[in-house]
């Protein structure tokens, strides 16, 4: 088995993985991208739809002012250049969930071109390139089954933005990191809820071989539409394996369109991959020309919200928290305003990382919830670790406190008073304790004193147990010590 498993890393670091993904956002506006028609996620089937929506006769397109706004706000975000001029295209292909039989989208000239976005790996920042940001609307939704096929045009015109990276991304763990970090930044920004649920975060990745980075790239294949970080990771993992070992075996990897089944975790062919002349790109004829001046992007970021990465770099500095611990912290902007909220007030915050990471986090994952499923507020959990920094409590109680304020919306310190818990600080009560286990374990004193020191901890572990905790943990071993010296 070792041997296998040896010869599957020495094959996996044989060849250069080349990715690039094509992220898709909709958008989080009350209304589509050229209409006055709603826009609603669980809404009845076919309830939000209208004459642009389906290109009927008559009717024309009209682009929604709050869209530019979002792109201008990514595209700044992400240090994109914003083209003050761009142009608004038709892409041509027919499919049953594309009414008009074109989608309104742009090509050659994008509103966002030529950004970056910084990942943390292995706690390394990398800057992955960002070749364009573009507008545009979302197709239907086909739902098979039954014997046939039905469409849902409530999606239909919902307005996307697609943010297009260099093919400078090298593996799963990179793909999946800076997938994390735009869901989270389109978030940050008020611009997406991010849900990939729900459809409205997706991702495609082109993937592609070669022997040695060295090397031209290799023919690529795009995985479609993956609605997980997990499972985008296993799919480009396993196309990668899949190409390299048909390039092994003399066989040529097409350009196609795959799609990976997650129960049985490979990819599969869905369709020949499309270029950009079979869409047959043209200026859409009912768009004019989008025009941007200096004065709309000073006055769309003007507000533009503390990012990410910006807020990371703080914690480290303002908090002195490690990278990770940063980076933790600062994964869910939830989690982050949570941990400045208990931090204040002079409570020491690696304490209080060390706390929301570890016990709040578990906790939360133990039961499947987020966040915002939360019981504990922070004013309450800032109360619990005064109690145990003033050395009312010991650390093991407060755990067990903590456990309780999950089931109820008491105080800490009226917790604390009903489980009769206060930590023993008095030094005669503790010395008392001492002695008692020590003249009850007479056996054990002789053997520590005859150098088995590894003793201690049994000790101390006794007087916790006849203290149920309470007793102070340094006080205790202060005592234990000089007892024995005796």
């Amino acid at each position: 088995m070792a041997q296998a498993a040896q010869a599957q890393d020495a094959t996996q670091k044989a060849y250069d993985t080349v990715i690039g993904l094509e992220v898709h956002v909709q958008l989080m506006t009350k209304t589509k991208a050229f209409s006055a028609c709603a826009t609603s996620f669980g809404a009845e089937e076919n309830e939000f739809i209208c004459p642009v929506s389906f290109g009927l006769p008559g009717s024309l397109p009209v682009l929604n002012k709050r869209v530019v706004e979002m792109a201008i706000l990514l595209g700044k975000a992400t240090g994109c250049t914003i083209n003050h001029e761009s142009v608004l295209a038709r892409k041509n292909y027919f499919y049953p969930d594309l009414p008009k039989g074109y989608q309104i989208s742009q090509y050659d000239k994008p509103i966002c071109e030529h950004g970056t976005l910084p990942i943390l790996l292995d706690g390394e920042v990398k800057n992955i390139g960002i070749t364009r940001i573009h507008i545009e609307e979302d197709a239907g939704k086909s739902m098979h089954g039954g014997g046939g096929s039905l469409i849902d045009f409530n999606r239909a015109g919902t307005p996307l933005l697609e943010i297009v990276s260099e093919p400078v991304i090298r593996s799963a763990d990179e793909a999946t990191a800076y997938l994390k970090v735009m869901r989270q930044l389109v978030r940050t920004l008020g611009v997406s809820d991010g849900n990939m649920e729900e459809g409205s975060f997706r991702c495609d990745a082109n993937v592609s071989v070669r022997p040695t980075q060295n090397d031209p790239f290799g023919t690529r294949t795009e995985l479609k539409n993956i609605n997980s970080f997990r499972f985008i990771s296993r799919a480009i993992e396993y196309e990668a394996d899949r190409q390299w070992d048909a390039l092994q075996h003399g066989e040529k990897i097409v350009q196609e369109t795959r799609l990976y089944d997650a129960e049985k975790g490979r990819t599969y062919s869905m369709r020949s991959k499309e270029e950009a002349h079979d869409y047959r790109y043209f200026p859409d004829p009912d768009l004019l020309p989008l025009v941007i001046d200096d004065a709309m992007i000073k006055d769309v970021t003007a507000d533009m919200p503390e990012l990410p990465w910006q807020r990371r770099e703080r914690f480290e500095s303002a908090f002195g928290l490690s990278t990770y611990d940063a980076e933790v912290l600062t994964a869910d902007d939830t989690l982050a305003a949570y941990y400045e909220a208990v931090v204040t007030d002079g409570i020491d915050a690696k304490t209080v990382a060390n706390w929301v990471t570890s016990e709040l986090l578990g906790a939360l994952n133990q039961r499947g919830w987020d966040m915002s499923q939360n019981p504990i507020g922070a004013d309450r959990l800032q109360g619990l670790l005064k109690l145990l920094a003033a050395d009312k409590i010991t650390g093991k109680i407060a755990k067990e406190v903590f456990a309780k304020m999950f089931e109820t919306d008491d105080a800490p310190d009226k917790i604390v008073a009903s489980m009769g818990v206060e930590q023993i600080n008095d030094e005669g009560a503790v010395e008392a304790i001492v002695a008692q286990v020590i003249a009850e374990n007479p056996g054990q004193v002789e053997q520590f004193k005859g150098g088995k020191d590894k003793l201690f901890g049994f000790f101390v572990g006794q007087v916790m147990k006849v203290s149920r905790g309470q007793a102070n943990p340094q006080l205790t071993q202060e005592i234990l010590r000089r007892k024995l010296a005796e």
